[in-house]
């Protein structure tokens, strides 16, 4: 009889339990696709962050050089502000900014603040199909049905009535 018991009581939180997360799955869905997203996001916030702060860096640096020499500012001139060289046999590069976008964001493999289809994972991606979803719910209560039916508390028997 005790082992009758455990059996049950294994049996339904089984059942109970794959019901339930399949129950709270289908109904979390929109949730956790909004979670993924909304990290991505963050991700891609944080690579934007870090990328600020090199440039700030960078143009510290450029500061201070330009404090210390200010004949410096005649040679970065032409490459920084795009205006000609003050020396005829200097060679520098003509790009747009356009152009230099487009060249780091295809050496960065961002998109420019696009998430990511594999930031979702797939089995996600697969429940949020309306048919899948449904599907999931309908199992998850079909499962719970059953744990109660079939594996809930034993009935008692009554004494016959004499």
């Amino acid at each position: 009889m005790r082992t009758q018991v455990l059996i049950r009581a294994l049996l339904f939180a089984a059942f109970f339990g794959i019901g339930a997360t399949a129950f709270s799955i289908s109904i979390l869905c929109d949730e956790l696709l909004r979670y993924c997203h909304n990290r991505e996001l963050l991700r891609l916030a944080e690579g934007s962050l870090e990328q600020l702060k090199t440039l700030d860096a960078d143009y510290d640096a450029l500061l201070s050089r330009l404090e210390k020499d200010p004949n410096i500012l005649k040679h970065l001139a032409p490459a920084t502000l795009g205006t000609e060289p003050a020396d005829a046999n200097a060679v520098y590069p003509k790009a747009s900014a356009q152009q230099l976008a487009r060249s780091l964001q295809s050496l960065t493999g961002h998109s420019g603040g696009q998430v990511e289809d594999s930031a979702i994972p797939a089995w996600l991606s697969r429940c949020s199909r309306r048919p899948q979803r449904t599907a999931l719910l309908l199992s998850g209560a079909f499962l719970i049905l059953i744990s109660f039916v079939w594996f809930g508390s034993p009935g008692r028997k009554s004494a016959p009535a004499s």
